[in-house]
């Protein structure tokens, strides 16, 4: 008796005591306390996240920093960028830079990127700079930058640089910004380089492009090396209207000349891209000159006859008839 006594009071006063409790006002939460988005906070981040093996998340990283790079005090993202020596950050800093003038504010600080990509010391930097002026409007506020980084001492800054020319030229400008075209063939004209002539020619359209740029097209195809006349032989396929006359006749004749198999192949699709139906008679005037290439000037001839319009359906055509040969 004595003993359920004791346990029932026992358990009233535990029901009591959390009546009680659950009655008492929590405690408030702890106040949020404002914080600034700082360039060094930022930057630690990155470091951290680099470190992961998820190509997206360091790819995120990269967009985070250049989406904050509007909000973040220019100064400090400044003196980080020259302070920092790590080529990965070097970049990640330079993009966040290059976003501030993308997004209509000074083009000192693109000129600033610029600098550092032609100056730095380290070749790594150099072509990390190099990089973050990528599909940027960089052309336009940086002077003759991309003519002296073609002749940099390291061939990964000089390759580098020959992308930006041609990636800027296609998804920025859509080979269409005549300035941009001629800086473009400048650069490849200025270059040392035969691979990177040949890249930058092989790789841009040449629509917009001066007259005094297709002059230099022109001085190219008498060049020492055949992987330079190829590419200008292909660039000329593209050029303005006014230009196109010169262009064929220009061609035509260094094929009768010419002894390299592959400058021969570029100097027959410029000939068909220039003339489209109307080149025919050229091409077949040109089948005996090399036997090795009469099979390729017979598909160019069966393709461009089809009268089609579009020169991307007409290569299209083309490779379509090699290959069911």
């Amino acid at each position: 008796m004595t003993r359920t006594f004791l346990l029932a009071r026992a358990l009233c006063l535990l029901t009591l005591s959390s009546l009680a409790h659950a009655t008492e006002t929590p405690p408030p939460p702890p106040a949020l306390q404002p914080e600034t988005c700082s360039v060094e906070g930022l930057m630690d981040s990155i470091r951290r996240g680099l470190q992961s093996k998820s190509p997206a998340y360091r790819r995120y990283l990269r967009e985070l920093l250049k989406e904050s790079a509007v909000t973040l005090p220019e100064e400090q993202l400044r003196a980080a960028f020259e302070r920092e020596t790590e080529p990965v950050m070097v970049e990640h800093l330079a993009a966040a830079l290059v976003a501030k003038t993308e997004r209509g504010e000074s083009p000192a600080t693109l000129q600033l990127v610029g600098k550092r990509a032609s100056t730095d010391a380290d070749p790594a930097v150099r072509a990390a700079s190099t990089r973050a002026l990528r599909r940027t409007s960089a052309e336009e506020h940086t002077g003759d930058l991309y003519s002296r980084l073609v002749r940099d001492a390291s061939p990964e800054v000089r390759m580098e640089a020959a992308t930006n020319l041609i990636e800027d030229n296609q998804f920025v400008y859509a080979g269409l910004h005549g300035p941009v075209s001629d800086m473009a063939v400048a650069a490849a004209v200025a270059s040392s380089d035969s691979k990177v002539t040949a890249r930058i020619l092989d790789n841009i359209s040449t629509a917009a492009i001066s007259k005094e740029s297709a002059e230099q097209l022109h001085t190219l195809l008498g060049g020492d090396d055949a992987q330079v006349r190829a590419a200008a032989a292909k660039a000329l396929g593209g050029v303005p209207a006014p230009e196109m006359s010169r262009a064929r006749q220009t061609l035509v004749a260094l094929y009768r000349g010419e002894s390299d198999v592959g400058v021969r192949t570029a100097i027959l699709q410029s000939l068909a891209r220039l003339g489209f139906a109307s080149a025919v008679p050229e091409l077949t005037a040109l089948r005996n000159v090399d036997p090795r290439l009469a099979p390729e000037v017979d598909a160019w001839v069966r393709a461009l006859s089809t009268g089609l319009q579009e020169w991307s359906l007409i290569l299209r055509e083309k490779q379509r008839l090699q290959q069911a040969r």
